[in-house]
């Protein structure tokens, strides 16, 4: 394939002595709760949060609440053209690796990654192109190729030999429910994710992972109060582990009470329908520092710098690496 793109990864462990890199992005979750004075303490709360939850879920096999240990890395994926005239990879993708440790018999059990998928293309996908697109439409309006390329990037790192020699199972990314939707139980109980939900209509960010090669299904597991999404390839729900599952929702379950309190840590539980609201006044908030609103300002200032360092001065070769990968693809 003309103009090929290659994959490398780094990991960084995730603990209380984290601290973001220079070039790490700083819209993660991860990333805003290791800032400031407090940034110890928020990501041993943080932690001590995710084990509590795990424990919770894994309490079956685990009556003392002290059998297994999370380990989280955080995986930074960089990209680079094969034929590229200079040495520099573009960093593109950072998302949460879980490991399980059993202290019982020493075993290391890989989880899943994708948890807090984030990707500076999907900024500028939302944060520069979106905006511009409806900065004088009288309606709503979504370009035909929104989320394409990022999507076919997406899909060409899970199938990347970077990707398999490291995880041995497809991503599965877990994030908030959306505001403008009404989700119904489905009368399925999952044993680990518990009540299944539907959607009424599908979103955007339904629509943009569905490129990523991704679908969507809704779960709200034993003691949470509201659905979480997970977005997956094919029946990856189906086959992973129940320790697998029990790792991922122990670790997004706790980043979003933190950054959406509202929905994750309110008082109600969600019944039969449930409609999702920022606006809910009957939460508790965890006490974990989290700035939302610089979270929304530095989406922008990275989705301007996927511009100026990736999409416009690679245009070009991105534009044909894409018509040659959706070649392959039909």
């Amino acid at each position: 394939m003309a103009n090929d793109i290659t994959f490398s990864i780094r990991t960084t462990r995730f603990d209380e002595d984290y601290a973001p890199a220079e070039n790490s992005r700083v819209t993660t979750n991860f990333a805003n709760l290791a800032r400031g004075d407090g940034r110890q303490r928020n990501l041993r709360s943080a932690l001590e949060m995710m084990h509590r939850r795990f424990h919770d879920l894994a309490v079956q096999d685990d009556a003392e609440r002290d059998r297994y240990r999370l380990e989280l890395d955080i995986v930074s994926v960089e990209l680079r053209f094969a034929d590229s005239a200079d040495d520099g990879h573009i960093p593109v993708i950072e998302v949460l690796d879980v490991h399980i440790v059993d202290t019982v018999t020493g075993i290391r059990h890989h989880g899943v990654v994708g948890n807090n998928f984030s990707s500076y293309l999907r900024d500028y996908d939302f944060s520069v192109v979106l905006p511009a697109a409806n900065a004088d439409a009288a309606t709503f309006t979504v370009p035909e190729d929104f989320g394409d390329l990022h999507g076919k990037l997406f899909q060409h790192f899970v199938d990347s030999a970077a990707y398999r020699e490291r995880f041995p199972e497809s991503p599965v990314i877990c994030i908030s429910v959306s505001t403008s939707r009404t989700y119904r139980r489905t009368g399925v109980v999952h044993p680990v994710l518990g009540h299944e939900y539907a959607q009424d209509a599908t979103s955007l960010t339904d629509d943009y992972f569905a490129k990523m090669g991704l679908r969507a299904r809704y779960f709200m597991p034993r003691g949470s109060v509201a659905p979480l999404a997970f977005y997956h390839r094919g029946d990856a729900l189906d086959e992973l582990a129940d320790l697998q599952l029990i790792g991922t929702v122990a670790t997004m379950e706790t980043f979003q009470k933190i950054y959406r309190p509202e929905i994750y840590n309110a008082i109600a539980s969600a019944g039969e329908v449930y409609r999702p609201s920022l606006d809910a006044a009957d939460f508790v908030r965890t006490g974990i520092e989290y700035d939302r609103e610089e979270r929304s300002r530095l989406a922008v200032t990275q989705g301007r710098f996927a511009e100026e360092h990736f999409v416009t001065p690679h245009r070009r070769a991105l534009e044909e690496w894409s018509a040659d990968f959706g070649a392959v693809l039909r």
